[in-house]
C-alpha cells in the first residue's frame, strides 16, 4: 500500500511561471469524478480542475452516487470527500477499487492520524486538507499518479510471477504423466513438450493443459473398465 502522508505540498508555488505552465503540458488531461456533498467545495474543486487542464464528468453529492458515478463514467481519478452521507468517503473508495483500480485522492477538513491511515489502507493515493489550493491540487495529482503506476507495476509484476510458478508446476505434472505413459525419460518428456507447442503454434502452458486433462479422462476410463472388470 503507499504511505499516506497529509498533503501540504507547495512545490508549485516555488516554481517560476514558465516551469509551472511546463508542469501543466507534462500531464494529459484527466477524466476526474468528484464525490463531495459542499456544493460551494465540489464547484471550487471542478473550477480548478478545469483551469489545470482536466475534465470532470461526474459530481457526486454521497457515497453511493460516488460509487454508481465510477462505475458509469469510466473517470481516470476521483477526488473523494471522506465525510460524504449516505456512504462515508472511505467504504465508498472500497466499494469502488473491489470493481476498477483507479487512483483516489481524499480530500477532508480534518487532519486526523487515524482518517490519513485508513485513507492509505484502502487504497488512496494522496490526502488534500479543506480548503483546497489550486496549487496543492496539482502536485497532489502528480503525486497520486506516480504512486498508482507504481503500484500497478508492481501488482503486475507479483501476478506475472505467480503465473510463472504456477506454469512451471503443471509442467513438472506433464512431464510426470509423460514419463509414465510412454516411458521415457524427463529430458525427453521435456522435449517432446516443447516440440508439441512448436508444431502446433500453441503456448507451452496450453500443450501442458491438454496432456493433464487427456491424462485425467484417461485416467477416469481406465477405473471404469477395472470396475467392470472386478464385477
Amino acid at each position: 500500500m503507499p504511505v499516506l502522508a497529509g498533503w501540504r505540498h507547495r512545490r508549485a508555488r516555488h516554481l517560476p511561471q514558465s516551469g509551472r505552465r511546463r508542469w501543466r503540458r507534462g500531464m494529459r488531461g484527466l477524466r476526474v469524478l468528484i464525490a463531495e456533498d459542499e456544493g460551494l467545495v465540489a464547484t471550487g474543486l471542478k473550477a480548478q480542475l478545469k483551469a489545470i487542464g482536466h475534465q470532470v464528468v461526474g459530481m457526486a453529492r454521497d457515497g453511493e452516487e460516488a460509487v454508481a458515478l465510477a462505475a458509469t463514467a469510466q473517470p481516470d481519478l476521483i477526488l473523494m470527500d471522506i465525510r460524504l452521507p449516505r456512504l462515508d468517503g472511505l467504504e465508498a473508495a472500497r466499494r469502488i477499487l473491489q470493481v476498477r483500480r483507479i487512483p483516489i485522492i481524499f480530500v477532508s477538513a480534518y487532519s486526523e492520524a487515524t482518517l490519513a491511515q485508513a485513507a492509505s489502507e484502502i487504497g488512496g493515493f494522496a490526502y488534500l486538507r479543506k480548503p483546497v489550493d489550486r496549487l496543492d491540487l496539482l502536485p497532489a495529482i502528480e503525486v497520486a499518479l506516480g504512486r498508482f503506476r507504481e503500484a500497478e507495476a508492481l501488482r503486475r509484476a507479483v501476478q506475472d510471477l505467480e503465473q510463472a510458478i504456477e506454469l512451471r508446476k503443471r509442467v513438472e505434472q506433464a512431464k510426470g504423466i509423460l514419463m509414465r505413459r510412454l516411458q521415457i525419460p524427463e529430458p525427453e518428456a521435456m522435449r517432446r513438450l516443447q516440440q508439441r507447442s512448436r508444431q502446433e503454434r500453441k503456448p507451452l502452458g496450453e500443450v501442458v493443459a491438454e496432456v493433464i486433462t487427456a491424462d485425467a479422462f484417461f485416467a477416469s476410463w481406465e477405473r471404469e473398465r477395472h470396475d467392470k472388470r472386478a464385477e
